[in-house]
């Protein structure tokens, strides 16, 4: 059992960087589906589709980061994370791992990390050999 000195995380891969993410949040983990194009919404928004009766928002995030696109494939994921009453669908490279961070290996982040823009980093987590992302979900929802 998680103590409020840990936070149970769920790493997931953009290009070759590693990112988590609170369990807290995520709802599901889904293969990629086919997603319906909604026009006029902003670039990184890939559209929505219907997730157990749910029409959820489905957003690039190597696009809403500014990373280049990529074709899809087996390891394509989509994270489904709920917040505020409002389920968000997020494409993702691959859902790695879920692991337990302590607190304290939480740093604050180097203003720049990889290009991605600091307002979404929460921090950087070290682990062993592993260097972690934790993203802040309320900016990059917003």
């Amino acid at each position: 059992m998680a103590t409020k000195s840990e936070i149970k995380v769920i790493v997931f891969q953009l290009k070759d960087e590693e990112y988590a993410l609170e369990v807290d949040y995520i709802q599901s983990i889904e293969r990629m589906q086919p997603v319906t194009r909604i026009p006029s919404t902003a670039p990184y928004v890939k559209g929505v589709m219907n997730l157990r009766g749910v029409i959820t928002p489905i957003i690039n995030l190597r696009k809403r980061f500014g990373i280049n696109e990529k074709e899809y494939d087996e390891a394509t994921r989509i994270l489904v994370v709920s917040k505020d009453q409002l389920e968000i669908g997020f494409i993702v490279d691959g859902a790695n791992d879920v692991i337990d961070i302590p607190v304290e290996k939480i740093e604050r982040s180097p203003e720049v990390i990889g290009g991605v823009e600091t307002d979404y980093i929460r921090g950087v987590v070290k682990l062993e050999n592993r260097l972690f992302t934790m993203l802040n979900l309320e900016k990059i929802v917003q």
